[in-house]
């Protein structure tokens, strides 16, 4: 051997850098469940039970804020539990509903505030008679029946969904 044999070798080169596509098998899962997290997020939000809610907590917000007579916040508290009722479940279940029955049925499917005196304080203040500064009793349990209202339908009567 000749101490010159390194000469002889080929120069040094480093192995072409790998490309990028196509990427590698857990890129491929990754990106798949990426699309998969944004199609169920994109679902979820615009899932129209969901919408009616937030819509009815927005309206509720906005009458817990007006600065208006107790007469015309009962009857928008009033008005917002009977279309959202009606929304949620259905016109036949909901729409012959009036005075106690109607109070009753609120109070069963989440607004349990508004079982009792509280609830025919806001009938008798939103539709004439006495009036009755209930206010707060009646926005918490209107809160509470606009939020636990699907809950309760999905369980009475689960062939909706």
């Amino acid at each position: 051997m000749t101490p010159a044999w390194i000469s002889q070798l080929a120069p040094a080169h480093a192995p072409a850098p790998p490309g990028w596509w196509p990427p590698a098998p857990g890129w491929w899962i990754a990106a798949a469940l990426l699309l998969a997290a944004i199609a169920a997020g994109v679902r979820w939000w615009r899932d129209p039970d969901r919408r009616s809610r937030r819509a009815a907590l927005r309206e509720l917000r906005t009458i817990r804020t007006q600065e208006s007579d107790l007469v015309t916040s009962a009857r928008a508290i009033e008005s917002l539990l009977r279309r959202f009722a009606l929304a949620v479940f259905g016109g036949a279940r909901v729409a012959r509903l009036t005075g106690d029955a109607w109070l009753a049925f609120v109070a069963a499917q989440g607004g349990a505030a508004l079982a009792g005196d509280a609830g025919r304080s806001l009938l008798s203040t939103a539709f004439g008679g006495r009036i009755s500064d209930d206010r707060a009793c009646w926005l918490a349990g209107a809160d509470a029946f606009v939020r636990q209202a699907r809950r309760a339908a999905r369980q009475s009567h689960p062939e909706q969904r």
